[in-house]
């Protein structure tokens, strides 16, 4: 599955992942590919995105926004 996370001033991370787990507003969630597209607002906490090579990448957030439809995750955070 492809992932964006974006901030107001650039974009902070672009590719293929396979895990990405996320602060959401009513708790914590993951998605895995084929995940039920899915709109959600997100609290401050910590972006865990898991590359195709295996590598974990972690992002701390001040909330946000997610949309995912068709594999294609974008994130709109408001500060990394």
């Amino acid at each position: 599955m492809y992932l964006e996370i974006i901030t107001p001033d650039k974009k902070i991370f672009e590719g293929e992942i396979t895990l990405v787990q996320l602060p959401g507003s009513k708790g914590s969630f993951t998605m895995l590919k084929n995940h039920a597209p899915i709109i959600s607002t997100l609290d401050k906490g910590t972006i865990t995105v898991k590359e195709i090579s295996g590598q974990e990448l972690v992002f701390n957030i001040n909330g946000g926004v997610i949309e995912n439809l068709s594999d294609k995750v974008i994130v709109l955070v408001e500060s990394a």
